[in-house]
């Protein structure tokens, strides 16, 4: 997949062969806190038993047994400049507890739903159109996967600047800007939407 920014990069999945470009992405950090992209798929008592190196493992073997984690901008010389994590609904246990996640319909048939939970991009390529191509390249990778919808959690801005640290779930213009529905607002800052793949 190609990537309409102002960088030569291309969208592809997250796979062992490009597993290393992610992990020095995000440094040894894991993102943030040790995250490693692990805090929708864990309960929040697993997430601090295994901060850091426990939680990297155990991203490196959902990568290596093929499942659905998330998509990788890579520049020309094959070093990841963004990632966003995007993957069935059901596989990020959190959300069944999240007030922001919740469904418009609690009896809602969940299988076929998708979510996307993350976003970083590296400071050089931050302001670059990085964050909406991996969007779009999201949306796309989904419904080639049979997701009947997508969805995300942004927190809306209200058109105001904020600190990077607290927009790794994508902003509510950039969603609406994507073609998703406001579904409904969580909070004062926060929001539910899809998008109908059908």
């Amino acid at each position: 997949m190609s990537a309409g920014t102002g960088l030569d990069v291309t969208v592809e999945a997250l796979t062992e062969r490009n597993w290393p470009a992610l992990q020095e992405l995000l440094g040894p950090q894991g993102g943030a806190s040790g995250c490693w992209c692990m805090w929708f798929r864990r309960t929040a008592t697993e997430f601090k038993r295994n901060k850091g190196e426990p939680n990297r493992e155990a991203l490196g073997e959902l990568v290596g047994s093929g499942e659905p984690v998330g998509l990788l901008a890579m520049d020309a010389g094959g070093r990841a400049l963004g990632w966003v994590a995007v993957a069935p609904r059901l596989a990020h246990i959190r959300l069944d507890r999240s007030a922001v996640a919740a469904p418009p319909d609690p009896r809602e048939d969940l299988s076929d739903v998708w979510s996307v939970t993350c976003f970083f991009v590296h400071r050089t390529a931050r302001g670059t159109g990085i964050t909406r191509s991996l969007l779009a390249a999201a949306v796309t990778y989904a419904a080639e996967h049979g997701a009947r919808c997508i969805e995300g959690y942004p927190t809306d801005t209200d058109g105001e600047r904020k600190q990077v640290s607290t927009l790794y779930h994508g902003t509510l213009a950039m969603f609406m800007e994507a073609g998703f529905e406001l579904i409904g607002r969580r909070g004062i800052k926060r929001a539910l939407v899809r998008r109908d793949l059908r």
